[in-house]
Parts: C-alpha cells; structure tokens; sequence
C-alpha cells in the first residue's frame, strides 16, 4: 500500500478539506479557508507515514495467520497454554518483528 496524499494530508490537519486530483501534489485545491501545507511538508510526512506502514508489515502478516480467538480459548482449553504459545510463536517465528 502507498500513502495517499490525502491521507498525508489528514494526518497533519485531521480538519483539512481538500480535493486531490489523482494523488498528484500538483493538483491540491484547498477548500473552505483550510490553512495550505507545503509541498516539502506534506512529501516529508508522506514518507514517515510509509515507513512507518512498511516497518509494520509483520504485524499485518501476523494478524491474518493467527487463529481465531475463538480457536485459541479452545487450544488452551484441550491443549495447555504451552501448546498455545507454541502455536502463537510459529506465527511470531515466521514473521519475526524487524
């Protein structure tokens, strides 16, 4: 996923309206009195918010290969909580946090 103006622009002024024309920087039409950013404030924050997403891919990973909660309640039921951490670290091992 890449960071959209738009969504640059809403986390430096979550009030702001604005209309973008294909995500172009180019394009920006303030609206309704909202305060203009600049360029170079909105393309720097644009890459904080991308590393930002891109260093928490492992979590995005990890959230689609756990089980349910539901399954892990039952795990830990039948099985101990040993069997569950054994099962929540393959998840944890396979996509490690970097």
């Amino acid at each position: 996923m890449t960071i959209d103006i738009i969504e640059t622009i809403l986390a430096i002024n979550p009030k702001a309206l604005v209309t973008v024309d294909k995500d172009n920087i180019k394009t920006i039409e303030w609206r309704d009195g909202t305060t203009p950013i600049s360029e170079a404030d909105i393309l720097a924050k644009q890459k904080e918010l991308q590393t930002a997403y891109d260093n928490n891919a492992y979590q995005r990973s990890r959230a689609t290969e756990y089980p349910p909660i539901v399954d892990q309640l039952d795990d830990i039921y039948h099985n101990g909580v040993d069997a569950w951490k054994a099962t929540i670290k393959a998840v944890k091992d396979k996509y490690p946090k970097e």
